[in-house]
């Protein structure tokens, strides 16, 4: 549908559904959304008449779009309601309307309601999950791209397709999540923000709709699986020089093998041809850079192409890369002279041509001692003749000839060659035997067979070959070597079959030869000089790889059938073996134990018997790969953990540590002594001192004279009023029920404190005899943390215990005997200086008092 005609169906609903308050009917199931339908199923609807309806369930009438459905699949419930019941189908969607009216009631207007249908299919389960993440630039792409066969069907409603990744990460599970909202939807990108290399992805697709939900299979594979690279970089292709068969194609990784490692595929064909040929996987499955190309045509271009795949556990390709064009050597043949069997005297010199096509292209004249090797080139698509004449005294022998075909003109060989050993005789012989040609060109007839030996040269720097050559007839397949073969010496064996072609033009006959087959033989074997030389590449916790060379040639002394790996804890002589083929030259033991020293040694073995190399040892490891870093790792994360707790210790517990270590001391500076006496203001120069107070009792007359008895009444009144109008008033001693001398008569209650003890006297001093001066009297008081004494707390025991003890009254422990005259007095501190008793009760004097201060002080008058 068009959205023109969405908006009338949505416009029409709005007004059938929103006018129910005032129809007289209603359907069920009823919503204000679309009602989604299955296709195939049935649907039923109900239609009521609302209560005070004029109609009968008589006048209901169902339609669905502008077309009325059948009466029959009405069922009447009752005489106000019907019910239809419909089977789905895909063209169902629309607006399904009760309408209710009668042409007798023609003044009742005609009720209708209506609810909007949409149909469709629950979703299908998505099959064939498959993603893949680009490589981009030297890393792979964040981007995960999935694509899945949704199924044929179409759902036909608005269907939600959710793709989830979950990557494991280090003991933990990271999930990322892509939405793809469209009814058929096929592939979905997730972003992973970072593609983790070397870890397990699990990938699966949830569809959804208002019908239902599936989730597809889940796709559990390690990243590299979903990694495509891009194609090997700067492939070339190099001609090797002197080998006209072959290419060498060499290339650079894509990407790091630290990413992704990779293995090869390589495809080559002529120039202007479209028949690829690709080089087996297996040969090209290492991580490698470079590749040889054999068996090729010589003097011919080729094209070739690379992709690469990741080694392991990978499953996307990447696109071949541009093709690069190289060609191959001109072809180059080695001839071998060989002097004839019977010379008939002494060969002075050779006679030899080459023909290319039927021209003479070269002729030489061989004199001295003939070369046993001489090389030549053969262009592509040309053909060579070759004749050769030994010359004597007496003349030339006939010309030996060699007819070379295009080298796209192989001639087929023998079908199979074998080769055995008999030792009947007293020296052992070399039996071939061969397959006849299967299949022969037409207009060449097989004339007979060559056989060749030729002796390998023991090393590169050997240039002369020794070979024989020996004839038999096409109708012979087996014969014994009649050559003077070495004991323990390798040998080429070939068979060539030997076609015999007339040239009609020139009535010439020429001999060409087939493609041989060549099988290396011993004609007796032994066991080998020396065993193999290990080398241990890398040693590991429980591992080590070896590696050793393949024996040389002149020393191995017959095939070698296998390889046997001995090794040992040293010097426990309990050794164990491992066998491998012959063709294998590096190992890995297994299973060993750690920080532990080991021998090892190779022994070679042939049929004639074995041979050891010589013994290596070496020592594994402490700890396996990762470990020194898991407990590097351990470790600094154990101590960073222990320096945070600590810190976070000593924050929490940082009042504690800070009175542990740094005790509060009282601080004198803040004494408020300086302040008591509001009539003599404090310069404020004068430095606070801690200044203890000593209350001395002038108005006890107990040791007074009569004279002094007089002014008694005069002094403590005046003191009296001095002391209430300077405001100290009430008694100091806030922990105390002891008085001062200022609130015995005026009952003030102590006031008390938790630490803080407050002292303070009206002094006054006199001599004996001195009447009292006008001068105000000295008011004292001061603040301590220090408890009272028991002295201090309790003076009716003073009274009690007499004037001595009066006179003993002390304040932080200084205590002062009788008869001690305070000559001085200390800065900060305070003291009495009583006057010696006479024993007449008139002779007493008051004590005097000394006060002095740290700078300034004050003398007794």
């Amino acid at each position: 549908m068009d959205t023109s005609h969405h908006l009338l169906l949505l416009l029409m609903f709005l007004h059938y559904a929103i006018g129910s308050n005032s129809s007289c009917v209603k359907i069920l199931p009823d919503s204000s959304s679309n009602i989604v339908l299955e296709v195939g199923k049935n649907f039923t609807a109900t239609c009521h008449l609302l209560e005070g309806s004029v109609y009968t369930s008589d006048d209901i009438e169902w339609r669905l779009e502008n077309i009325s459905i059948a009466k029959q699949f009405y069922r009447k419930i009752n005489e106000t309601a019907v019910s239809v019941t419909v089977n789905v189908s895909s063209d169902m969607s629309g607006l399904l309307r009760c309408r209710a009216a009668k042409e007798s009631l023609s003044y009742a207007p005609q009720c209708i309601y209506g609810i909007f249908l949409r149909t469709g299919y629950p979703p299908l389960k998505p099959k064939n999950l498959s993603c893949l993440a680009l490589q981009e630039g030297k890393d792979i792409s964040s981007y995960l791209n999935c694509s899945w066969d949704p199924g044929s069907r179409s759902p036909l409603l608005d269907t939600n397709y959710t793709l989830t990744v979950n990557v494991y990460v280090l003991a933990s599970d990271l999930t990322y999540k892509a939405e793809c909202n469209q009814h058929l939807a096929r592939y979905c990108v997730v972003n992973l923000e970072t593609f983790q290399i070397h870890m397990l992805f699990r990938v699966w697709v949830e569809v959804k709709n208002a019908l239902g939900s599936e989730r597809s299979d889940e796709l559990q594979k390690y990243s590299a699986y979903f990694v495509k690279p891009n194609p090997p970089l700067n492939v070339r292709v190099l001609t090797e020089v002197n080998i006209s068969t072959s290419l060498m194609v060499t290339w650079k990784h894509p990407v790091h093998e630290t990413v992704l490692k990779l293995s090869y595929a390589i495809r080559y064909c002529k120039v202007a041809s479209d028949v690829w040929v690709e080089v087996p996987e297996s040969f090209t499955e290492a991580y490698m850079e470079s590749f040889r190309l054999q068996s090729l045509e010589p003097y011919t271009q080729y094209v070739v192409q690379m992709r690469c795949i990741g080694e392991s556990h990978s499953s996307h390709w990447s696109n071949w890369s541009a093709s690069v064009t190289g060609h191959t050597e001109r072809f180059s043949y080695c001839l071998r002279l060989q002097a004839p069997v019977k010379t008939n005297g002494k060969i002075l010199k050779y006679y030899l041509n080459i023909s290319q096509d039927y021209v003479m292209f070269e002729s030489h004249t061989i004199t001295d001692k003939p070369r046993l090797m001489y090389s030549m080139e053969l262009p592509p698509g040309k053909t060579a003749s070759i004749e050769l004449a030994a010359v004597n005294s007496v003349g030339a022998s006939p010309k030996a000839t060699l007819f070379i075909p295009r080298s796209d003109q192989e001639l087929p060989g023998v079908g199979d060659m074998r080769w055995s050993v008999r030792d009947e005789k007293p020296e052992p012989e070399l039996q071939v035997e061969w397959t006849a040609v299967p299949s022969r060109p037409a207009g060449l007839h097989l004339f007979h067979y060559l056989l060749e030996w030729v002796k390998i040269p023991q090393n590169v720097h050997q240039t002369e070959l020794q070979a024989g050559w020996q004839r038999v007839s096409c109708n012979v397949t087996n014969t014994t070597l009649n050559g003077d073969l070495e004991k323990f010496k390798r040998y080429n064996i070939s068979v060539y079959p030997i076609y015999k072609y007339h040239v009609r033009h020139t009535l010439q006959t020429h001999f060409l030869a087939g493609r041989p087959v060549t099988r290396p033989a011993y004609i007796q074997q032994g066991p080998p000089e020396k065993g193999p030389t290990v080398t241990v590449t890398k040693s590991k916790k429980n591992s080590a790889a070896l590696t050793w060379e393949e024996i040389p040639l002149d020393r191995q002394r017959g095939f070698i059938t296998d390889y046997t790996i001995f090794y040992e804890i040293r010097n426990t002589k309990q050794w164990k073996s491992v066998t491998v083929s012959p063709n294998v030259h590096s190992y890995a033991l297994t299973d060993l134990a750690s920080e532990t020293d080991y021998v090892v040694n190779i022994m070679a073995s042939t049929v004639a018997g074995s041979e050891k190399g010589m013994d290596c040892t070496f020592k594994t490891m402490k700890y396996g790969d990762g470990e020194v870093e898991v407990i590097v790792v351990v470790v600094c994360l154990s101590f960073l953990f222990l320096t945070v707790f600590i810190i976070m210790l000593c924050l929490w517990k940082r009042e504690v540590i800070k009175k542990l270590l740094w005790p509060q001391v009282p601080d004198p500076s803040d004494s408020s002594i300086a302040h008591w006496s509001p009539d003599f203001p404090i310069k404020a120069d004068v430095p606070k001192e801690d200044v203890s107070v000593v209350e001395v009792d002038v108005f006890d007359g107990k040791s007074l004279s009569e004279e002094d008895k007089a002014v008694l009444p005069l002094k403590k009144d005046k003191y009296l009023s001095e002391e209430h109008s300077s405001g100290i008033g009430g008694s100091s001693c806030m922990s105390s029920p002891h008085h001062s001398v200022s609130d015995i008569d005026s009952g003030d209650s102590g006031q008390t404190t938790a630490s803080t003890v407050q002292y303070s006297s009206v002094v006054a001093g006199a001599y004996k005899g001195q009447t009292p001066s006008h001068q105000p009297p000295a008011f004292a008081r001061s603040e301590s943390t220090q408890p009272l004494l028991d002295c201090e707390e309790h003076p009716d025991h003073l009274s009690e215990s007499g004037g001595q003890s009066r006179s003993s009254y002390f304040r932080r422990g200084r205590e002062l005997e009788l008869g001690v005259l305070g000559q001085e007095c200390d800065g900060a501190s305070l003291t009495f200086c009583p006057v010696q008793e006479e024993t007449s009760p008139v002779a007493e004097d008051p004590p005097a008092l000394c006060y002095m201060q740290q700078q300034s002080g004050y003398l007794p008058q």
